[in-house]
């Protein structure tokens, strides 16, 4: 894969792919989750086929990255969901009833990545779905090697064009010294998770999807250099650094 931000780009590998031209983000090096453990997970479907995941905040509220944003009558959310090529009649699916993304994106750099989905109604918290925790934007950086989860549905090797039809999650590391790799292409809105060897990443279909670490919701799947290589890590949108904007929003909207 070409070098920069259009690396981890959402992909609709199964509708059209010259309607993005770029490429997204999978789990590569995971395995498939327990069905329905990843309480907070969202999937963001487009004329009906996944393309982006997202992750559940608040009752009618999901996170996902800017660079996945669709008209908002044409996108549906589904959460409680394990297979995405099958029903298995315990989705809740909801239309999208507004859609934010952050006033400073910047497409061409990928700086604030972010993006609010309102849901037309609250969704059902149960057994299978949950929002996940927002971080404390004043508790100390993640240290060097933190441990975290990044879950979706995205393809699942290099140069692949299938999906996962079910969801998998993959653990990755954080690298502090993510500037290193990119040649100062990462700003302080960003984070990079990975594998010292490779083998591990996120990659297309996964884009806009939570990384997870500590129990708190840090990360956005957002872009990077190609998916799994050794020494280049993925890059997220640093969720902490967005909770004044996204209470914000979602108490103002």
């Amino acid at each position: 894969m070409d070098l920069a931000p259009s690396c981890h780009l959402p992909l609709l590998l199964l509708l059209v792919v010259t309607l993005t031209g770029v490429c997204g983000q999978r789990i590569i090096g995971g395995v498939e989750v327990k069905p329905y453990s990843i309480k907070y997970q969202a999937s963001l479907h487009f004329f009906g086929i996944h393309y982006c995941g997202g992750t559940l905040i608040y009752p009618q509220w999901v996170v996902s990255a800017a660079h996945c944003w669709r008209p908002s009558h044409l996108m549906k959310v589904v959460l409680s969901e394990h297979s995405i090529i099958k029903s298995e009649g315990v989705e809740q699916t909801f239309s999208v009833s507004a859609v934010f993304q952050h006033y400073m994106y910047n497409p061409r750099t990928f700086d604030n990545d972010i993006m609010l989905i309102k849901l037309d109604r609250p969704a059902v918290i149960n057994a299978m779905v949950e929002p996940a925790s927002l971080p404390d934007p004043d508790s100390p950086p993640l240290a060097y090697f933190t441990q975290c989860t990044v879950s979706g549905w995205g393809v699942t090797w290099l140069n692949s064009y299938q999906l996962s039809p079910e969801l998998r999650s993959v653990d990755v590391n954080i690298f502090s010294n993510c500037e290193y790799y990119y040649y100062f292409r990462i700003t302080d809105n960003m984070i990079c998770a990975g594998s010292r060897y490779g083998g591990k990443d996120s990659c297309q279909g996964d884009s806009g999807g939570p990384l997870v670490c500590d129990g708190k919701f840090e990360g956005i799947v957002s872009w990077g250099i190609g998916c799994a290589y050794a020494f280049y890590p993925g890059v997220y949108t640093k969720v902490r650094k967005y909770v004044g904007w996204i209470k914000w929003v979602t108490q103002n909207s």
